[in-house]
């Protein structure tokens, strides 16, 4: 990211911080990425297979897919065959849907998820992986007719999921887990780290090598229970560690 789209990101994240709802936070994502042709967002935790419907729309924290397709996924117990959701359990990357399709493309199960999906708009989608910080996978989609994502909007975008997706969750009564405790030089890297700087950079600014910056970055990952390093920038900003 550039300073300026960095800026413009923080930025919204902040907005996002002054929503009280689950529907002021889709109508801000919504705005906010339109111009990549998202027109539908869908944010949940992964139930278990052969959940009863009712336990799996507890897991939903966001939906602004159609609600015939909602209740047509639910009711068929498609997320138990949706390549997509089966993707997350060994994806940390966001990915496009085609390529979980793909992967999938001996599973005629599978097929007819996203085969049916396109009958309501769903056409084209990316997905990005997510977990909760009791260890919970879970998703953030985003879909529309064509999408228009360059490489350089995925990190922008994995942020923004990151955060809307704890957002969220504070939002459902999920509390976060006590506040971690920083050693300055883990709060360093990771304050350039949102600066989108890469190892080197850091390490070049910070007088170390760019193992020393793994470590540190390592360090303040498992200190605020994340798996990468987009859910730790999301994290540390939303409880104030960085700016």
């Amino acid at each position: 990211m550039t300073r300026k789209s960095l800026d413009q990101t923080l930025g919204f994240l902040r907005s996002l911080d002054r929503t009280a709802s689950g529907e002021d936070v889709a109508r801000l994502l919504m705005a906010e990425l339109a111009d990549l042709g998202v027109a539908h967002i869908m944010a949940a935790t992964v139930p278990a297979r052969g959940a009863p419907v009712r336990q799996q729309r507890g897991h939903v924290l966001l939906n602004t897919f159609p609600m015939e397709w909602g209740r047509r996924y639910l009711t068929r117990g498609y997320a138990f065959h949706d390549p997509t959701v089966r993707r997350l359990g060994h994806s940390t990357a966001p990915f496009a849907w085609s390529d979980a399709t793909e992967e999938r493309a001996d599973d005629p199960l599978a097929r007819r998820v996203m085969d049916e999906a396109t009958d309501f708009g769903l056409c084209d989608g990316l997905t990005i992986p997510l977990m909760t910080l009791d260890g919970e996978t879970a998703g953030f989609s985003v879909s529309g007719e064509r999408l228009v994502i360059d490489p350089a909007d995925r990190g922008m975008l994995q942020l923004i999921a990151t955060y809307a997706f704890g957002h969220l969750l504070l939002l459902n009564g999920q509390s976060p887990a006590a506040s971690a405790r920083l050693a300055p030089r883990e709060r360093e890297a990771l304050q350039w780290a949102a600066e989108g700087k890469t190892d080197w950079e850091i390490g070049e600014v910070m007088g170390i090598s760019a193992h020393g910056v793994d470590f540190h970055l390592r360090s303040a990952r498992a200190k605020l229970g994340t798996v990468n390093r987009t859910q730790a920038v999301a994290i540390a900003l939303r409880r104030g560690l960085i700016i």
